[in-house]
């Protein structure tokens, strides 16, 4: 385990060429927007830029454990920034929909404008999670990133879907359809936010060991939940389940 902090361009290289690696060698839809990123020179240098910032915060802890917990951060952000071409991806948005969901976010704008902008958001955070996996995989050896942050993110797309699915909803049919959901809506962002603070507080070790101590635990996936977030994850898993 290195006990050194890594330097603002070691971050960066390696950021660099896990884009390049994506291109090529990910699934269909990483590939597509890593290929995206690669093709266009503006879009590149954006992305650049902005994941030149990301790091930054990174970089500048001055011990290994801070960066560790920087980058959980960061991964969190990129999370909640993808989520919204996620969702129209996901449930198909098309037409009055799209408008309405997107003027939830833009306001009154240019709507066409306001889609490639939202297009272009996903494909530099899609592409700067992708790093920051990376990162922490081959220099940190995060566990955190392992099953935690996984199920963070699924949780996060449910708790998402369930807002824009209210926001979305018009005839009458379709917001008792919602309600049961969106009524439960502020106790899903308190259990995110619970959970989020117990990652962020997780000790650092690698995945092998992490892998290794939940084999050791009752199987069972409330338990299994029970063990990454403590209590604060056990309502979502049982709601899910159950």
């Amino acid at each position: 385990m290195p006990v050194h902090a890594y330097m603002h361009s070691r971050l960066m290289e390696e950021s660099e060429a896990r884009v390049e690696m994506a291109a090529c060698f990910d699934s269909p839809a990483d590939t597509l927007v890593a290929d995206r990123i690669l093709r266009n020179p503006d879009a590149y240098r954006r992305w650049e830029a902005e994941h030149n910032r990301l790091m930054r915060t990174v970089s500048g802890q001055p011990r290994l454990a801070r960066q560790v917990v920087a980058l959980r951060s960061t991964a969190f952000g990129l999370i909640h920034r993808k989520a919204t071409f996620e969702y129209l991806r996901d449930r198909q948005i098309t037409g009055a929909r799209r408008h309405l969901l997107i003027a939830q976010f833009y306001g009154i704008r240019d709507y066409a404008s306001a889609v490639v902008a939202e297009h272009g958001n996903y494909a530099r955070c899609s592409s700067s999670y992708l790093c920051t996996y990376h990162l922490a995989e081959r220099l940190m050896q995060d566990a955190a990133f392992d099953e935690p942050l996984r199920l963070y993110e699924q949780w996060y797309s449910e708790y998402f879907q369930t807002y824009c699915d209210a926001a979305l909803a018009q005839t009458e049919e379709e917001k008792q359809a919602i309600a049961p959901m969106d009524a439960l809506r502020p106790l899903l962002k308190h259990q995110l936010a619970e959970a989020r603070k117990a990652i962020l507080e997780m000790p650092q070790m690698p995945a092998e060991d992490w892998r290794e101590a939940q084999i050791r635990r009752p199987t069972g996936d409330t338990q299994k939940v029970r063990v990454i977030f403590g209590g604060a994850g056990l309502g979502l898993a049982s709601a899910r389940i159950n």
